[in-house]
């Protein structure tokens, strides 16, 4: 077994994943569909298509690469591979290809709802790209900084660093030495996946 602990899976890149997928190993292909299931799953969702043709979407994408792994050139580009394989599978179904768009709501409004089913803008796909980059690098962090970075930027209510000193069980003077230290570790990660 190639992985041993769900702890070493945000260390692995994604070169080292896709090679070992392309050698068979089942731990590094789960790992490889947890990495990025999230981010395919939003690129048809984002362009307006329903639960059941995204999940056919990401689940033809994650085929394409299995068909495709042991061919895959650059495999620390593998996240610009998926968005691609994704977001044409995507264009496809809403050009008129053989699964058929659901337009939600009633028959009155269907004709004010077409542009909001338009396929995603570059801006909008790069915008996913940078919030998963984002989030898989805040899973990087050691646990304090990750506990730290998700309660200070993460909460839809602001926190009140006596409620994050008391449940990190730091003192409230350190936690903003805390987040520039855990702010640094963030973007040397962001920077060292490109």
């Amino acid at each position: 077994m190639w992985l041993t602990t769900p702890f070493n899976l945000a260390e692995i890149s994604d070169e080292e994943l896709v090679n070992a997928c392309g050698q068979g190993d089942s731990d590094a292909w789960a790992a490889l569909v947890a990495r990025y299931q999230r981010l395919i799953y939003s690129i048809p969702r984002r362009a307006g298509l329903d639960e059941d043709i995204a999940a056919d979407v990401l689940q033809h994408t994650f085929l394409k690469l299995l068909e495709n792994i042991t061919k895959i050139k650059q495999p620390s580009q593998i996240h610009a591979w998926l968005v691609t394989t994704a977001r044409r599978q995507t264009l496809y179904i809403l050009r008129g290809g053989k699964k058929e768009i659901s337009i939600e709501g009633d028959d009155e409004n269907l004709g004010f709802d077409i542009e909001a089913k338009q396929p995603l803008a570059d801006e909008a796909l790069m915008e996913l790209e940078r919030q998963h980059l984002v989030r898989t690098a805040v899973g990087n962090l050691d646990e304090r900084c990750r506990q730290l970075i998700l309660l200070l930027f993460y909460q839809n209510d602001q926190i009140a660093y006596a409620e994050i000193s008391k449940t990190l069980g730091i003192s409230e003077g350190s936690i903003g030495p805390n987040r520039a230290r855990c702010l640094e570790k963030l973007k040397r990660t962001l920077k060292e996946r490109g």
